[in-house]
């Protein structure tokens, strides 16, 4: 290593051990409620005479008192709402949602359908996003780790950084966007090198890595747990390897988000031979929403003063339908009105140009003084057919218990509520590479669901009455997202299918019968 490089890296130690990034500090309460009022009046300020805050008077709200309740009057969004301003934004048209021509347009996977999402990623959330990497390092970096940490590389597992050009502007996955866009006092420590990051082509990329591995000195990774596995169930099989550690041996963070780890967690560890510090992040194509601060803490905290404003919507069947969308006059709060263990579903307001924008997660607040908050799930991905409320949360815990009861790893599920003559049901679809006694997973994670969730409880004695069940190897779970183009490092499994996804989830399974692992 170079003389100068190690003067760097001695630097960078110096500045996290020592806290001195100074704004990268965490807010209290009430710091907190007047940065959000803050970020309200500058979002509208900047964003007044644009076609949207015209359209929306926000020069109007930003003279009346109360500015949170006076900003309530422009009206809840969706992706579908907003998509006919960021069309004309994606064409070059200045000035639709946010002062300028936006820059970049981050590619959501969407899991909800079969489209692919273009959503507005300015500079300004850029240079946001970048802060709010840097704040979740320095928290990392903050924790009792080796000496030499901070000497080792960080490798991010993203999406392609050859972003496609429109003659406006730049598109592709949100960390293809970020990881192009990193810090000049990273570059030389991250990984992939560049010529790996710009492919395009999974597989191809995933090989690369391999192939690079032993000229590595991890110390942190950072990707979705579903490819992280699979990157090292390659080096391992590659390198003739017991475990990650036997080619990266300072390997001791793994910085993950975008699903739920739990579910795959026993399966991760079986790759590892001493235990990682696990940090989650919460980065949204629309904005970086909140980080785990610390490895014991159990929720994340929310970013503050990083361009986004929080709305919040109680997730119930007051305020959304059984299709999990926002009803006519539903209640919505701000930071300020907050209660712990009810679960919200998240709004939010950005200097990309997202105004009131349902983001589709829910949350629940687990301390409201810290802000410190866990995903429990999707405002379209919960099952309620006839009242059985059956969330992402219920599932993911009934997963992981079912697992570790049948000591086999259960990599992916899905499931699809059904109504046959008259009877609702649900159909689940489990990926396990063992030869499993369906019947007897059925019973369990049956009785599993109904230890999580009382109505689930009450509605298998009455309305529910088919509960199927199908083990699949995981390879077919990956094939049918390779088959949707799906295949990469932002992508995500469905975990409830509607009706158009599981036509094609249906027929990929119907036509490799033969991968069928029931015993």
């Amino acid at each position: 290593m170079s003389k100068g490089l190690e003067n760097q890296r001695f630097k960078l130690d110096q500045l996290f051990r020592e806290g001195k990034p100074g704004p990268l500090r965490l807010f209290k309460r009430n710091k907190a409620i007047q940065s959000q009022h803050k970020t309200l009046r500058m979002l509208l300020t900047e964003a007044k005479n644009t076609i949207f805050g015209k359209e929306y008077n926000f020069t109007e709200i930003l003279n009346l008192d109360e500015l949170e309740v006076a900003y309530q009057a422009v009206p809840i969004s969706s992706y579908l709402a907003m998509k006919p301003y960021w069309q004309r934004a994606y064409e070059g048209e200045e000035n639709v949602c946010w002062p300028g021509q936006i820059s970049y347009f981050a590619l959501s996977s969407g899991t909800t359908d079969a489209s692919s999402k273009y959503i507005p990623v300015t500079d300004k959330m850029l240079k946001n996003i970048k802060k709010a990497s840097v704040r979740q390092l320095f928290h990392v970096a903050k924790t009792d780790l080796p000496k030499d940490y901070l000497t080792k590389n960080y490798l991010f597992v993203g999406g392609s950084t050859d972003l496609e050009f429109n003659g406006n502007n730049f598109s592709g996955d949100l960390s293809g966007i970020t990881t192009s866009n990193i810090p000049v006092w990273m570059r030389r420590f991250s990984k992939p090198e560049p010529h790996i990051r710009n492919q395009k082509e999974w597989d191809h990329k995933i090989n690369m890595m391999v192939e690079q591995a032993p000229n590595w000195d991890v110390a942190m990774i950072a990707g979705v747990p579903a490819w992280i596995q699979m990157l090292f169930e390659r080096i391992i099989k590659t390198y003739d390897l017991n475990t990650i550690h036997d080619m990266w041996p300072h390997l001791c963070v793994y910085v993950h988000g975008g699903v739920s780890f739990k579910p795959y967690q026993q399966s991760f560890e079986k790759y590892l031979a001493k235990p990682l510090k696990y940090f989650e992040t919460y980065l949204a194509s629309e904005g970086f929403i909140a980080f785990q601060v610390r490895e014991q803490d159990k929720g994340m905290r929310l970013v503050f003063r990083n361009g986004v404003y929080y709305e919040f919507i109680p997730f119930n069947e007051m305020n959304f339908d059984s299709n999990g969308d926002v009803r006519t006059g539903a209640s919505i709060i701000n930071v300020s009105q907050i209660k712990p263990d009810v679960d919200y579903a998240i709004v939010i307001t950005t200097c990309s140009g997202a105004w009131r924008y349902i983001l589709g997660d829910t949350i629940r607040f687990i301390n409201t003084d810290k802000f410190e908050m866990v995903i429990t799930g999707r405002t379209k991905h919960f099952l309620s057919l006839c009242g059985e409320h059956l969330s992402v949360e219920n599932m993911n815990a009934a997963i992981v218990a079912l697992s570790e009861e049948l000591g086999h790893e259960i990599t992916e599920f899905t499931v699809k509520g059904t109504i046959q003559n008259g009877h609702f049901g649900h159909q689940w679809y489990l990926a396990c590479d063992e030869a499993l006694d369906v019947d007897f997973v059925k019973t369990r994670l049956d009785k599993l669901l109904k230890e999580a969730n009382d109505d689930y409880r009450v509605e298998r004695k009455f309305a529910l009455r088919n509960i199927e069940l199908t083990v699949l190897p995981k390879s077919a779970f990956i094939d049918w997202m390779e088959q949707r183009g799906k295949l990469g490092a932002q992508n995500k499994f469905p975990r409830v299918m509607n009706d158009q996804l599981y036509a094609s989830w249906l027929a990929h399974v119907k036509q490799n019968s033969a991968l069928h692992v029931d015993a």
